[in-house]
């Protein structure tokens, strides 16, 4: 598992430290791990082009060190410096050490400015413009600074994070950097594993120097294919189709028989050991048709509810089933049971309308939305606020609730009162296709049946859904249906571990 904090945590545990160190010991540990990682990346060090773009700020003196460090190696070392104010120390090291400084670019002319030269015939080029204390955009000349490394063929190294990120959130809200690797000390930065920062962080290493022991808990969590392993049920010599768990599905319809399909079929190929399907006459047909596994029945239309299945494990319902009065009174049957359920799609839409459906809720209860169906769970937030703010609005959702919440997306998030935020790392644009989130569901229907915890069965199911469509992808595009095949390919993937 890798662990994230926030900057105020950050900060209060390097203080602890430096306070019994000697001063700038703090910093030249950092900038120790930072230039191993710079040396590992240039196919030699002695005559590499290095550039550090170097703001006001600790990163900047991190940078400087580093520079510093590699000069000594031989290394050609030239820092850019942007801010008005520049850490001193590191400026003395990494001139005593043969580097060289030059001022960032001003005005129109940043494209013939030496600046740009250096950058644009770099090897290497360090971005320590803005740390963890940077909120916003960036400035000139910052962000001109961060649209030369973008437009160079040198790899780039951020220090702690790619400035322009958020480094709580991962938000972006102007020019960033984009960076190849991101070397981050102590402990890992929430916003480096949530998009749209994730995606500019590159590779990220986090370097010990040291404050672990004054760290608290986390607020986030990023599972690795160890953990997952852990977690997975394993099939024994005692196992049965009722030991392996049991789910009851309520999704699809006539008009939606997709849903029906798609979802059964993500449960099935993670390995639950029954699925009793219930829907419309032609959405069971289809679901036998593809499934004849399943244990399906039609729905009475004179008693929908009554015709429910018994003696589940857990529930997933709601994909593709409509809006209509049925739908309501068998959405508040199934969360009247105290089995497990997973809700998602026309069901976040009922709950949307009458909370109190969800609220009133006591059972282990996990929803699944996209952005768009959580703004419908959060009056007055607009979905362009939760893309932004992923971590806040699912854990804003999961407090107002009483839930675990899986928000789906390129960076999936998982919240649940109580208990750190979990963001997935296998997350992939090759989902971003219709039906995909219905195999989701399946899948994580099927790890609840098993016993799992709606926390732990979403991070799971989102782990190997993401692993599944990697696995899928043979250059061309990946639907949903081409899960199916990949689902078991990803288990036995983690169960290596």
């Amino acid at each position: 598992m890798r662990y994230a904090h926030t900057v105020d945590t950050v900060r209060k545990a390097e203080g602890g430290l430096m306070a019994r160190l000697p001063d700038g010991a703090l910093m030249r540990r950092a900038a120790a791990g930072l230039a191993a990682v710079c040396a590992r990346m240039l196919p030699r060090t002695y005559g590499a082009r290095v550039v550090l773009l170097v703001g006001g700020g600790d990163n900047g003196g991190d940078a400087l060190y580093a520079g510093a460090l590699l000069a000594r190696r031989g290394a050609a070392v030239r820092a850019v410096l942007a801010g008005s104010r520049v850490h001193q120390g590191g400026l003395a090291a990494l001139r005593g050490a043969g580097g060289r400084t030059l001022p960032a670019p001003a005005g129109d002319g940043v494209g013939d400015s030496p600046a740009a030269a250096e950058i644009a015939a770099a090897d290497l080029v360090v971005d320590g413009l803005v740390g963890i204390g940077g909120r916003g955009g960036l400035r000139a000349p910052h962000a001109a600074l961060a649209a030369l490394a973008g437009a160079a063929e040198a790899p780039v190294v951020a220090v702690d994070l790619p400035s322009g990120i958020d480094p709580d959130t991962g938000a972006v809200e102007g020019p960033a950097v984009r960076a190849d690797v991101t070397v981050t000390f102590g402990t890992h930065k929430p916003g480096l594993f949530v998009d749209p920062g994730a995606a500019r962080a590159g590779v990220v290493e986090c370097v010990d120097i040291g404050i672990g022991p004054e760290l608290p808990g986390p607020c986030l969590e990023v599972p690795q294919s160890a953990d997952i392993a852990a977690l997975l049920p394993r099939p024994t010599a005692e196992s049965d189709k009722y030991r392996r768990g049991v789910l009851a599905m309520a999704v699809g319809s006539d008009r939606y028989r997709g849903a029906a399909v798609l979802a059964v079929g993500g449960a099935l190929r993670m390995g639950v050991g029954m699925v009793r399907y219930a829907g419309t006459q032609g959405a069971v047909t289809e679901v036998l048709h593809h499934w004849p596994e399943v244990v399906a029945s039609a729905l009475d239309p004179m008693d929908p509810v009554g015709s429910l299945p018994r003696r589940v494990g857990a529930w997933v319902v709601g994909s593709g089933r409509g809006l209509h009065p049925m739908a309501v009174a068998e959405l508040e049957a199934v969360l009247d049971s105290p089995r497990p359920v997973l809700a998602d799609a026309d069901a976040l839409t009922l709950i949307g309308k009458d909370p109190r459906l969800l609220r009133d809720r006591s059972a282990p209860t996990l929803i699944t939305p996209h952005a768009g169906e959580l703004a419908r769970l959060l009056p007055g937030t607009e979905r362009e606020d939760i893309e932004a703010h992923r971590l806040d609005h699912a854990a804003r959702a999961a407090d107002e609730y009483g839930c675990t919440v899986l928000l789906k997306g390129s960076t999936t998030v998982i919240a649940e009162p109580g208990h750190p935020a979990i963001a997935n790392p296998t997350g992939s644009p090759l989902l971003a296709t219709a039906g995909s989130g219905d195999v989701l569901s399946g899948m994580v229907g099927a790890l609840l049946a098993s016993g799992l915890t709606p926390r732990e069965a979403a991070m799971c199911g989102a782990y190997l859904h993401g692993l599944a469509a990697r696995l899928a992808h043979d250059g061309a595009a990946v639907s949903a249906s081409d899960l199916f095949d990949a689902v078991p390919r990803a288990v036995a993937a983690v169960a290596e571990h």
